[in-house]
């Protein structure tokens, strides 16, 4: 009997060691998001409130992230693709899960005014998003260094980096144009009198040669993150880029202390808008956490708190009175509404165009 219970035992130390139950069924919410796009607050709150553990990778182009999509099975719950082209190619896809308002309960608190702008071409019925953040294409320059070199440029919109004469003035204290075909080439179109929304052969092509003329003068076509960067060191002195990007680019170089201060210039006669959208993968693993997700950051304290951080405008009116006083007054967060009424939102180009413009954006980035 007692070699029995031996033989017993010492076979049950061989036995795995079974882990607490809790740490088995933790669940997890896998998030894509823009690089610093979020206040890490928020997400450990989340955390915290839900057990949930949230793994958070990122990306600095739509273009990656529709690669990551497009391929199918990528693991994430909550996805942030722009609304127009790639979270409405998606939706058309079937690559998105529509939404089950039911379960997210604060989106009374979304702008029913941006919400319909969304519907009216990227979503019919709102049934696949929610904005997240939202913004405009224009520049982000140092006025110091603009005026310095070209002081009749600093009021020129687009200009101020698409005019040949004001890229080769700027050329000395570096000019950039971020690295998105998507969003570049609308905004370019539009400058040149175009339709933004334009296949046409010949619009294209004065759209590449307006690029081309200003190609020897850059001194980088950076993704998002690494350009907010550039800008807040010094290290150019004008970008073609995101509204956020450059609002992003003064906090840092502020907070550096380093003497370089960085402003924001939309486009004159209309600006690219782009609403920033929380999606779910039509096979996420997860989608109960990613609903809860989602909720969560409509409630008003937390979007005023992302907004604090990244200092880009959200979908949720009740949350600016909680926003610190210098991102709730300021007029290149929060633009007037006039200059929203403007604003054009790009639509989705057919794929034979969608062709057209990565060719062309791929000959701009190689200079020839």
């Amino acid at each position: 009997m007692k070699r029995a219970l031996l033989l017993l035992a010492a076979a049950l130390l061989l036995l795995p060691t079974p882990r607490p139950v809790a740490a088995q069924q933790q669940p997890v919410l896998n998030v894509y998001n823009w690089t610093d796009y979020i206040d890490p607050a928020a997400i450990q709150r989340f955390e915290r409130e839900t057990g949930v553990r949230v793994r958070y990778d990122v990306y600095d182009s739509l273009e990656t992230l529709e690669g990551k999509l497009s391929a199918g099975r990528s693991g994430y719950d909550v996805i942030v693709p722009s609304s127009e082209p790639t979270f409405a190619r998606l939706a058309r896809a079937g690559a998105l899960r529509p939404l089950d308002r039911d379960r997210i309960p604060n989106w009374r608190n979304l702008d029913p005014a941006l919400m319909a702008r969304v519907a009216e071409r990227a979503d019919l019925g709102n049934k696949h998003g929610v904005i997240y953040l939202w913004g405009t294409v224009g520049v982000g320059y140092r006025p110091d260094r603009v005026k310095e070199l070209a002081p009749d440029a600093a009021g020129d919109g687009l200009g101020m980096v698409l005019k040949p004469e004001n890229a080769a003035r700027l050329a000395r204290c570096g000019l950039a144009v971020m690295d998105s075909a998507t969003d570049v080439l609308p905004s370019v179109l539009k400058w040149l009198g175009r339709n933004p929304d334009s296949g046409d052969a010949g619009d294209l092509r004065a759209a590449e040669q307006a690029l081309m003329a200003i190609r020897p003068h850059l001194r980088a076509i950076p993704g998002s993150g690494a350009l907010v960067d550039m800008l807040a060191t010094g290290e150019i002195c004008a970008a073609l880029t995101y509204s956020g990007d450059a609002i992003q680019a003064a906090a840092r170089a502020r907070e550096a202390g380093r003497g370089v201060e960085v402003a924001y210039s939309a486009p004159r006669g209309g600006a690219h808008l782009w609403f920033d959208m929380l999606a779910i993968p039509a096979d996420a693993p997860n989608p109960e956490a990613a609903h809860a997700f989602i909720d969560f950051l409509l409630r008003p304290e937390v979007m005023a708190g992302i907004s604090d951080k990244v200092r880009y405008p959200n979908a949720v009116p009740a949350s600016r009175p909680l926003m610190a006083e210098a991102i709730r007054n300021d007029p290149t967060i929060h633009p007037p509404a006039e200059a929203l009424a403007d604003a054009f939102l790009p639509s989705t180009p057919p794929p034979a165009v969608e062709r057209a413009r990565a060719r062309l954006w791929s000959r701009f980035k190689a200079g020839r």
